[in-house]
């Protein structure tokens, strides 16, 4: 039987990689999109020699810092463009060798901008991990160097969560852990259930 592909995803500030970290204590293999563009930026990485072509002041000690490549693209915002055609199909080349070699009857796809970049089409099923308004921002607001400004902009960059919940099979609201927490026991049992019986 094929894994089932089930994508994670929400706002930032949402509960996602907490919700995520559920899914990897019941023993299912999780794909983090932003490990993996960690992974491609790192020394060595994928995208390392394409972003020093592209952003030669963005590379500091063999690698991709985040912090120049931010500085660069605020100088110039054309640049995201580009960047995102070296990136974005690497990341979707890691999440294929993901993907190919899960042995799991699920694996979970953290996938911030799932229904963003349409990535959901790809998924047998989505969860959305969302929250108030409220307590999404004082969850942002509470990280360190977070500004009012920064958490406008990146929800600017972001479907607002109304039309996210319309598109997601499945979405749990991450008022309280325990509650999180039994909400991925029973999806997981869900899905098991419906497969048994396909």
């Amino acid at each position: 039987m094929t894994c089932f592909r089930l994508g994670l995803t929400g706002s930032i500030g949402m509960g996602k990689s907490t919700t995520a970290g559920f899914f990897v204590a019941a023993g299912l293999p999780v794909w983090d999109a932003d490990a993996a563009v960690h992974r491609l930026y790192a020394a060595d990485g994928a995208a390392v020699a394409p972003i020093a072509a592209l952003c030669p002041d963005a590379i500091q000690n063999g690698a991709v810092s985040r912090d120049r490549l931010k500085s660069a693209l605020a100088q110039d915002p054309g640049l995201l463009a580009q960047l995102e055609q070296i990136v974005h199909p690497l990341v979707a080349a890691d999440r294929d060798a993901f993907a190919a070699q899960c042995v799991s009857d699920i694996a979970v796809f953290d996938i911030p901008l799932l229904f963003e970049k349409g990535t959901e089409a790809m998924m047998d099923a989505t969860l959305l991990v969302t929250a108030p308004p409220a307590l999404q921002s004082a969850r942002v607001l509470a990280r360190p160097g977070m500004t009012e400004q920064q958490f406008a902009l990146i929800l600017s960059r972001q479907m607002p969560d109304a039309e996210k919940r319309a598109r997601a099979t499945h979405i749990v609201e991450t008022l309280s852990m325990d509650a999180v927490g039994a909400y991925v026991t029973a999806l997981i049992a869900h899905i098991r259930h419906g497969r048994s019986h396909a």
